[in-house]
């Protein structure tokens, strides 16, 4: 049976505790100076890998090592993935990769592919069912380090792909102890519906940067692209709609969004511990989605009251309260 915990320890500053500012929080400004100079030492100790996924696929990670810094070989390595339009570079991703470093884990960042700067790497676009490479990147990581045990985690649609990996690992070979997610996309029908019925700012936000990212693969591959007047005055469900008809195999986009989803029984069959994070203030993942998930003895939900999208910030300089839930649950694996 799937465990659901309501935990009240996150107790932000007063003026933190509002769901939309603990949602654009993480890709604040505000925040970046003091996570960029914790994350110096972890950034440091970096090294590009560029992973064969299968099928010709390339994904793009960097892997940093404590023994880099003089210090022993980490006995567990941590896949972080951001989510969609963030990248390894994100700041809520240096920030739990610098906590998980300093405490002697191996960490592994991975950006999906077309995020980042990865656009040349693959021809084709980047859509969110392109599960098999993730877990290609997964297996050639684990390959490259048979000695850790291998545990991931996620953030948005980062967490939704760890979640699907976990799901998918037994049957693919793939041995993974543990794996945390952030505020995951449960039912991106339901996700992208809160977008177009919410605060314009999310969705504004996410049509900005992917516009961007389509640009960046126009220049990257210009005799197969050209997005100048697709990406126009478009809304983020009609953007996603005509990409999904024209460069996928799907035939309409709710059958595209329900092929991601994790609700219903995608995690039933869960082999090994899952948790996932998330706030019931989250104005982009509706909480009664929590009652579509599968029940799996594997799985726990810890909710909060706050703590937004992926927010969890109780001060605005110092690692997130997410983060320290996800070192210990690590550290405890």
């Amino acid at each position: 049976m799937t465990r659901f915990r309501v935990d009240d320890s996150f107790r932000p500053s007063w003026w933190l505790r509002g769901p939309h500012l603990q949602s654009i929080l993480p890709s604040l400004l505000l925040r970046r100076a003091a996570i960029e100079r914790r994350a110096i030492a972890m950034r440091e100790a970096a090294r590009e890998l560029i992973l064969d996924c299968g099928d010709g696929v390339r994904l793009q990670c960097f892997h940093s090592s404590p023994a880099r810094r003089g210090k022993s070989v980490g006995r567990s390595l941590v896949v972080l993935l951001h989510g969609w339009e963030g990248s390894a570079d994100s700041l809520y991703v240096l920030s739990i990769a610098q906590q998980l470093f300093d405490a002697g884990f191996e960490v592994v960042r991975l950006n999906l592919r077309d995020h980042g700067n990865t656009h040349h790497l693959n021809r084709d676009l980047f859509h969110s069912c392109r599960l098999p490479e993730v877990v290609g990147a997964v297996r050639a990581i684990q390959r490259q380090f048979p000695e850790q045990q291998l545990m991931l985690a996620g953030f948005s649609l980062g967490g939704n792909f760890m979640l699907r990996v976990a799901a998918a690992a037994p049957s693919e070979g793939i041995k993974v102890t543990r794996v945390v997610a952030v505020s995951p996309v449960l039912d991106p029908a339901r996700t992208l519906r809160a977008l177009e019925q919410g605060l314009s700012l999310y969705e504004k936000y996410f049509i900005l940067k992917w516009r961007r990212s389509l640009l960046k693969k126009q220049a990257a591959w210009p005799d197969d692209y050209d997005f100048e007047h697709r990406v126009r005055g478009k809304s983020l469900a009609v953007m996603t709609e005509e990409l999904v008809v024209r460069h996928t195999h799907y035939p309409a986009l709710q059958t595209y969004l329900a092929d991601y989803a994790i609700t219903g029984e995608r995690l039933a069959a869960l082999q090994m511990p899952c948790c996932i994070i998330t706030a019931r203030d989250d104005p982009m993942i509706p909480p009664a989605d929590l009652d579509l998930l599968a029940d799996s003895p594997q799985l726990e939900v810890i909710l909060t009251e706050r703590g937004g999208h992926c927010g969890f910030v109780e001060r605005l300089r110092e690692p997130s309260w997410a983060d320290r839930k996800m070192l210990a649950a690590f550290q405890q694996q």
